[in-house]
């Protein structure tokens, strides 16, 4: 292995540097490293990774005993087992143990699910590995690594740049600004800084256009993406659905202090036991805040993504799936997703009177990039347009030998053409030119005058064409851009690519959803305009490439609201779009499978590719579909807003019956000359009823909860809350008087019967608060949600009857007792039901549309790619490598 020093130099000092200089340093060259040198670096400097996915068994751990509350009741029950309170320290143990233990295992499982998500999605970039270009996975790149960077690509570290044509990185991940810097491979001085190095590439940005070559400097965390990365923290980025997880559980734990301090201080003055007020007010506490919550959306999460596989969707990461849910704008392009996808060559339209159809059609195929000297007919890469013009019968009449390639110009986005100088064999030498109808045109003189009729009537047709046109170039030997005029119109190439049979159901679909579909393509506009009429999909306004650039971002923001098509544009301008969409507050999908789609797949809320795109696309999206069809894309869209609303299902439980029961109790406690539930009882209680609700993210949803995105709105809840948690008060204390009054009941018998009617109306209301309908009428809840509900509650009912009754402080109940709770249980949920029409048919209660993206969000996002199973640390000192000298 050749040895790498210690120390190394600052990135400004390297990008001074010549390439040469930097190679010789590195011990690489421009044939790249071997594989064994390789490998050696990588056990050397290790994985280039920011994050880890590996399930940790004690993080999860730690997760489920980080609450002080927890932790606090814990260590008082320890107290009280040390002054004698053995029996009900232990029952408070055990049920801790338990409850913790189900937290555990189900966010493990999850954790779990979601290292296998990433062990299958792969990242790979090209490197030159024993002098050959191979790809790699991005982790497993290490110092000295030559790669290659094309058109959208994520670059994988911090590289010096060996070579570079029209090369523009986008770096606004790292410097927040949105133009793109050129690049080119020529030394800086050092004091230029690391924000302005043209010399340079840096890990996390986007290659914006062009391509070029360079050596790896510096991996994971030692690159400044990787430095800024691991210093946000290894957790994935908190989303809208997160962080309304955590406003929600702070406003519980603010009710649940406030409470158990009054409670606390009141027992005192009543002269009870201190640890017996402690622990009592402590399990109020636990009681209050929602324990498993996180494993409730845990299991959600993880069940969703089987599930989407299930319909044919894949995602990167598990928090993709909330992206997917919100997303209420799609961008896409129509070729696969509107139409076909299958290109077909329809014939030749000559503009000339002395130029024949046949002749237009061989002048296409001369200036394909296909190398037809070689007899590789087929092989017209990744264009379609060329692919369909080789698969044409009226290809296998084509002579080969007839002609010479000389030079040829490949097709790029700003030019939109492809030119070859051909040769033919009387020697005649010309350039042929192909490419977007508006761009060859405005490169011709002498026009004939019918040729716009006859493309306006190919375009209205819906035909994709392609214009051709020609120049004699006798002396030439090479060509080159500028080449490109005075040119002689030919013909047009006419093709088509038919609307998709279920493309209209498709649309109708995402409209259900209330999701806006605007399309993006390198087309026409008037063809795309005939493909969204033929289909029904009101397009609005459509903007050109060309009015695009005239526009500031500020109008641009303002005129992609209303327009539906965006047509002649590069990848750069789908770039753009994409980024003033989400500017006015949409949360935005794209839908993209090419090289010119990566930049927009970046830019997106959701970037979202199909199996049989292009390597870059796929790197680049969150989300891949393995059928290219926007009906996938809309039981995916379902997928995550289901997930949002059977987490909504749990949190209305904890504010509505759940902290009703805990604020009767706290009540109770300083009315009653004892305490209405022991310590173990209240926690017993709370770990049935969390135990129940894990059965939430496999039910069913209405369909309206799936029509529009949902978003957290604490004031909702709390309006919810202060409704709903006094009518389950109300019936604690109509149970209380049963108790007392009626059955003049002892504290076991109190205790025992208050313990079977609060689990069974806190753990029966999930099926009021699980829908907006009448419930089991005309909303039906999964199998699964009513066994473990009825479970519970028959628990709940058995536990004061068992042997174990004496141990947990219950009293057997008389039968009448029985009789009166199911009466009173019928009337709880009536009354619910009741009050639920009521709230929600009152203007407003329902959470407004809103939603927040915090700057590190695609930071975060572009993290993941950078994910290996082994623990990644920070350094305590940032260093390259550089060779020892």
């Amino acid at each position: 292995m050749q040895e790498l020093a210690t120390t190394v130099d600052p990135l400004a000092e390297i990008a001074g540097r010549t390439a040469e200089e930097v190679l010789l340093e590195l011990k690489s060259d421009v044939s790249g490293l071997s594989s064994e040198e390789a490998l050696a670096r990588l056990a050397q400097w290790g994985p280039n990774a920011v994050r880890t996915h590996k399930a940790e068994v004690w993080p999860v751990l730690g997760r489920q005993l980080r609450s002080p509350i927890l932790i606090l009741l814990i260590v008082t029950a320890g107290v009280s087992l040390f002054l004698g309170d053995a029996v009900n320290s232990i029952v408070i143990g055990v049920i801790l143990f338990v409850s913790v233990g189900l937290g555990f295992s189900n966010e493990f499982r999850a954790e779990r699910a979601s290292e296998a998500l990433h062990s299958r999605v792969a990242h790979g970039t090209i490197v030159v590995r024993d002098g050959m270009p191979r790809q790699v996975p991005v982790t497993e790149i290490v110092p000295g690594d030559v790669v290659h960077l094309v058109l959208g690509a994520v670059v994988p570290a911090d590289i010096r740049l060996l070579s570079g044509e029209d090369l523009l990185c986008d770096e606004s991940i790292l410097t927040g600004e949105s133009l793109p810097v050129p690049k080119n491979p020529d030394p800086v001085p050092a004091t230029a800084g690391e924000e302005g190095l043209p010399s340079c590439v840096l890990m996390g940005t986007v290659i914006h256009s062009g391509s070029g070559t360079g050596v790896v400097v510096a991996t994971g965390a030692r690159a400044e993406f990787g430095r800024i990365a691991m210093e946000l923290g290894e957790r994935q980025p908190q989303t809208e659905f997160q962080l309304g997880l955590k406003r929600f559980s702070f406003l519980l734990l603010q009710v649940a202090l406030v409470l158990t301090m009054l409670i606390f201080v009141a027992n005192l003055v009543l002269q009870r036991p201190l640890i017996e007020s402690l622990l009592f007010s402590l399990a109020i506490a636990v009681g209050i805040t929602p324990q498993l919550l996180p494993a409730v959306v845990s299991t959600s999460l993880a069940t969703g993504t089987r599930e989407l596989a299930r319909r044919k969707v894949l995602v990167k990461r598990l928090v993709c799936i909330e992206d997917l849910g919100d997303m209420d704008m799609l961008v896409t392009d129509k070729t696969g997703t509107l139409t076909e996808g299958r290109v077909s060559y329809t014939g030749a339209v000559p503009t000339g009177p002395r130029t024949e159809a046949d002749a237009v059609y061989v002048l296409g195929l001369l200036a394909t990039e296909a190398d037809y000297a070689q007899g590789a007919l087929g092989a017209a890469g990744d264009n379609p347009l060329d692919r369909a013009l080789w698969e044409a019968p009226e290809a296998s009449a084509f002579e080969a030998g007839r002609y010479e390639r000389l030079d040829v110009i490949p097709f790029d986005h700003e030019r939109r053409m492809t030119s070859a100088l051909v040769r033919g064999t009387d020697g005649s030498r010309r350039l042929v030119t192909k490419g977007a109808p508006e761009d060859v045109l405005g490169h011709c003189i002498g026009i004939p005058p019918g040729a716009q009729d006859l493309l306006d009537e190919q375009f209205k047709a819906g035909s994709r064409v392609v214009a051709v046109a020609v120049r004699e170039l006798p002396d030439a030997s090479a060509i080159e851009p500028g080449d490109e005029k005075n040119l002689t119109l030919a013909g047009f190439l006419v093709f088509l690519d038919r609307p998709k049979n279920s493309a209209r159901q498709s649309l109708e679909q995402l409209a259900a959803l209330q999701i806006s579909v605007k399309i993006a393509t390198g087309d026409n506009a008037k063809v795309a305009e005939k493909v969204c009429a033929d289909l029904g999909l009101k397009s609005g306004r459509t903007l050109v490439g060309s009015e695009i650039d005239q526009l500031s971002d500020v109008e641009l923001a303002a005129a992609a609201r209303e327009a539906g098509i965006f047509a002649r544009v590069s990848p750069e301008q789908k770039a753009r779009v994409i980024r003033q969409l989400r500017q006015s507050g949409r949360a935005v999908g794209f839908l993209g499978d090419g090289v010119n789609d990566a930049l927009a797949l970046h830019h997106a809320d959701i970037g979202i590719s199909v199996d049989s795109a292009v390597d870059v696309a796929k790197d680049a999206a969150d989300v891949v579909l393995l059928d290219k069809d926007l009906g996938v894309l809309a039981e995916g869209v379902m997928e995550g807003r289901r997930i949002f609303a059977n987490t909504i299902k749990y949190v209305l439980m904890g504010t509505s019956s759940n902290f009703g029961n805990m604020f009767s109790a706290a009540t109770a406690s300083v009315v009653l000359s004892f305490l209405p539930m022991l310590p173990g009882q209240i926690l017993l209680n709370n770990l049935l009823y969390d135990t129940g609700q894990l059965a939430i993210p496999s039910d069913r949803v209405d369909k309206e909860q799936l029509i529009a995105p949902s978003h957290w709105n604490i004031g909702f809840i709390r309006r919810f809350m202060a409704l709903f948690g006094p009518i389950s008060s109300l019936f604690d204390f109509a149970t209380f008087a049963l108790m007392l009054f009626v059955f003049q009941a002892v504290p076991g018998e109190f205790r025992a019967g208050w313990f079977i009617e609060s689990i069974a109306t806190q753990t029966l209301i999930i099926f009021a608060v699980r829908t907006h309908r009448v419930p089991f009428l005309r909303s039906r809840p999964s199998a699964g949600l009513i066994s473990a509900s009825l479970a519970v509650v028959a628990v709940g009912i058995f536990l004061p009857l068992s042997p174990l009754a004496s141990v947990l402080g219950f009293d057997p109940l008389p039968v009448p007792f029985f009789l009166a709770l199911l009466g009173m249980i019928v009337i709880y949920l009536v009354f619910v039901e009741i009050a639920k029409q009521w709230f929600f048919t009152r203007a407003g209660q329902l959470p407004p549309g809103e939603r927040r993206r915090t700057p590190e969000h695609h930071i975060h996002r572009h993290a993941a790619r950078f994910s290996s199973p082994v623990p990644v640390v920070l350094p305590a000192r940032q260093r390259r490598p550089r060779s020892a000298a």
